[in-house]
């Protein structure tokens, strides 16, 4: 049985994890509502969208990385995405299995008039939060996400 110091350590870290869990779900949550009334796009979609517009063309693997998603799941965005005329997938002429994914100009031109606003409500949600806050906020979950990498 834990003594009574792990017990204390033990509820204040349930604690802190049930926050950050509760404080993530709430702000995605809201930045999902938004988008989804004012633009038809889900969270996921936004990401690819920004990471391409961003970072050029990627597989569908780096693409899954950078919006935190497995590929299967992004199997999926990737068809709506596409269906919607806002990306296409290129062979690689190296390995003819393989996709790169690409911004179409329609999908370029939707990223570009969307992502300001989306920043500007992220802004106004972090805004509660001192400039100092941030960065120490920041900092805090960049050490907790390497801690638990491994």
């Amino acid at each position: 049985m834990p003594d009574r110091d792990e017990r204390v350590d033990e509820r204040r870290a349930l604690d802190a994890f049930t926050k950050l869990m509760r404080a993530s779900h709430t702000v995605a949550g809201a930045l999902a509502r938004s988008l989804a009334i004012e633009n038809n796009l889900t969270r996921t979609q936004l990401g690819v969208l920004e990471a391409l517009l961003h970072l050029g063309p990627l597989t569908p693997g780096e693409l899954a990385r950078k919006v935190f998603r497995s590929e299967a799941n992004l199997t999926t965005v990737l068809d709506n995405l596409e269906r919607d005329g806002l990306i296409v997938r290129v062979p690689r002429p190296e390995d003819r299995r393989s996709r790169t994914i690409q911004l179409t100009g329609e999908g370029r031109a939707l990223t570009e008039s969307v992502f300001p606003d989306h920043a500007a409500r992220i802004r106004r949600v972090m805004g509660v939060l001192s400039a100092d806050e941030q960065t120490q906020l920041a900092a805090l979950c960049r050490k907790l996400g390497v801690a638990a990498a491994g």
